[in-house]
């Protein structure tokens, strides 16, 4: 699997050159207290707006700090705040997803019934009336995302293992008295990887977009945490005169959204192959079962 992928990145330099840049970007957030030449919090007004050098390799902003030491810590608090709130809404939906399909009944109906309400309101309305009543910050954006997005995955996956419970190769591990958690692991929770990576992806350049506009209008991260968002907030004052302060943060958020949505599609393409195969295996080793009784 390992060697096809690799050949299959080879064949795809789109793809890999996603990649390497979401794991550069993650390894320059993670050592980004070694990487940054100066303090990303650290003011010196008599130095606002110097050029490119050695010591300031991206200039400072209007209150003399690094931009590119800015640049580095924020991907903590727009890229990996993403990644975490993606990870916790993932588990979450799915988790329930997988429950509601596999138990049917009662709480099925509940669980998909909270999850029409969720869905008859537009995410991104949701999300700023859950800011506006908690009031800004980092922490009640995340929870909003959380909260609003968990029902996607929950109804995508619950489709999913209904469509998949009847297939003659879960019914037979059904049969041979396989338990329900090895159904789900080697059966039901693979065929639902490709929509669940996919869909993910796509939500942490969305979730990265979200974070970044928030902060910008001033309802994310406040001040003087670093963000690209707030960032660009601080720059656009300055925008005629110091166009190079947009530059920075602005590039590095198209950059981070593209990586990802080119991550989704490479993950859906490899996904759906191996969902496709596994598939026509169990088909026909069922089949051969069925022949045989």
């Amino acid at each position: 699997m390992r060697t096809r992928c690799l050949a299959l990145l080879r064949r795809d330099p789109f793809s890999a050159a996603c990649i390497a840049v979401l794991l550069i970007v993650l390894l320059a957030g993670l050592f980004a207290p070694w990487l940054a030449p100066n303090s990303p919090v650290e003011t010196a007004v008599r130095l606002k707006y110097q050029p490119m050098s050695w010591q300031f390799p991206l200039g400072t902003d209007n209150l003399g700090r690094c931009v590119f030491s800015r640049l580095l810590f924020g991907i903590r608090t727009t890229v990996f705040y993403a990644f975490g709130t993606m990870l916790v809404t993932v588990t979450l939906g799915a988790g329930l997803g997988l429950l509601a399909g596999m138990l049917r009944g009662r709480f099925e109906a509940v669980l998909m019934r909270v999850c029409d309400v969720m869905l008859a309101f537009p995410a991104e309305v949701v999300i700023l009336a859950v800011v506006g009543l908690l009031g800004p910050g980092i922490e009640n954006i995340l929870l909003a995302v959380i909260g609003v997005k968990w029902a996607w995955y929950a109804r995508m996956v619950r489709s999913t293992v209904v469509q998949y419970t009847h297939r003659n190769y879960v019914r037979y591990a059904q049969v041979i008295g396989a338990p329900p958690s090895h159904v789900l692991r080697r059966h039901l929770l693979p065929v639902t990887a490709a929509e669940i990576a996919t869909l993910a992806s796509v939500d942490v350049a969305s979730v990265i977009l979200l974070i970044s506009a928030l902060s910008f209008l001033g309802l994310g991260v406040q001040p003087p945490t670093p963000e690209w968002g707030s960032m660009l907030n601080e720059a656009k004052t300055v925008m005629l005169v110091q166009p190079m302060q947009m530059l920075p943060a602005g590039i590095a958020i198209v950059v981070v959204v593209m990586a990802c949505n080119g991550l989704g599609d490479f993950l859906r393409d490899q996904l759906d192959v191996g969902r496709e195969r596994r598939q026509t295996a169990g088909v026909q080793s069922a089949d051969k079962k069925d022949a045989h009784v």
